[in-house]
């Protein structure tokens, strides 16, 4: 099972449901960042960015590392691969529904 499978989808997509959460990944989403450079770029105070991206990196939408006395935030792919696997896994079914109804509509009008 790959890392991307292992992430609890339903703890992303609440993640994901925050707009300041999503702000602050495309903030992070260009490299590692220190929390006051998140807040600022968010216009948030450094407590408040810490909960979020607390929040993100248990999700599986962040990763932390630590450089020397800072903690410097980065987007973890994983986390939106879960997804977009996720989110695949309907398209098999819709588009073999779809193929359905315009064949049905085809016969009905040629038929």
């Amino acid at each position: 099972m790959g890392a991307a499978e292992a992430i609890d989808v339903d703890a992303v997509l609440r993640a994901l449901a925050d707009g300041n959460r999503r702000a602050i990944l495309r903030v992070i989403r260009s490299g590692p960042q220190p929390v006051g450079a998140v807040a600022q770029a968010v216009g948030m105070s450094q407590q408040t960015a810490s909960h979020h991206l607390r929040t993100l990196q248990k999700a599986g939408l962040a990763t932390v590392t630590a450089d020397h006395t800072r903690r410097l935030y980065a987007l973890n792919t994983d986390g939106l691969a879960a997804v977009r696997s996720y989110l695949d896994d309907f398209w098999p079914e819709r588009l073999a529904a779809l193929k359905s109804a315009v064949e049905q509509r085809e016969e009905k009008q040629h038929g």
